[in-house]
C-alpha cells in the first residue's frame, strides 16, 4: 500500500540523505508528528480548509503507529504522508509480520496493564485502516485520517 502513495520521506533534517538521495524514516514519534504538521500546513496555507482537531488527531495516530513500529515492529523502515482529498494518508512500515492486536486493559489475575491504547487510538480516529505484507518482509500500514 505504501509504495503507491509515495511522497517524500519525512521527518529528519534536510541534510541528512541516505545513498539513494531519500531521508531516512522518522527515529522517534516526535520527528512524525513533525512530518505531518509540515505537510498538513502546506495544504492549509494552499487553501484547503484543516481543522485544528483533525490536525492533531492525524499527529496522534502518526506518532501511535510510529511508537507501535518501534516498540513491537522491529523498527519503522519506512513512513510517508500525503495529504489526499479530504484526509492525510500516513503509511508506517516496519520489520515484523505480527498484526496489531487489541490487549485486554488487564491481565489473568485482573492487574492493570500498562500501555496497550495505541492501536484502539488508530482504530478510532482512521479510516481506511490497511495493513500489507511487504514483499522483503514486515508489514505496511497505511491509514487515512478525516482533516474536516
Amino acid at each position: 500500500m505504501c509504495e503507491k502513495h509515495r511522497t517524500t520521506p519525512i521527518a529528519a533534517p534536510s541534510s541528512a540523505v541516505d545513498r539513494t538521495g531519500r531521508r531516512p524514516p522518522p527515529c522517534k514519534p516526535a520527528d512524525a508528528r513533525q512530518a505531518v504538521e509540515r505537510a498538513i500546513t502546506e495544504c492549509c496555507l494552499a487553501g484547503r480548509p484543516c481543522d485544528a482537531h483533525a490536525v492533531s488527531d492525524a499527529q496522534l495516530v502518526a506518532s501511535e503507529l510510529t511508537t507501535n513500529a518501534i516498540l513491537h515492529g522491529g523498527g519503522v523502515t519506512d513512513f510517508h504522508v500525503d495529504v489526499i482529498g479530504r484526509g492525510v494518508r500516513v503509511c508506517v512500515s516496519d520489520r515484523s509480520d505480527r498484526l496489531p492486536v487489541v490487549r485486554p486493559p488487564v491481565d489473568r489475575q485482573g492487574r492493570r496493564r500498562p500501555g496497550g491504547h495505541g492501536w484502539p487510538i488508530v482504530c478510532r480516529l482512521a479510516r481506511e485502516v490497511q495493513v500489507s505484507d511487504l514483499p522483503s518482509g514486515g508489514k505496511c500500514i497505511s491509514v487515512v485520517v478525516p482533516l474536516i
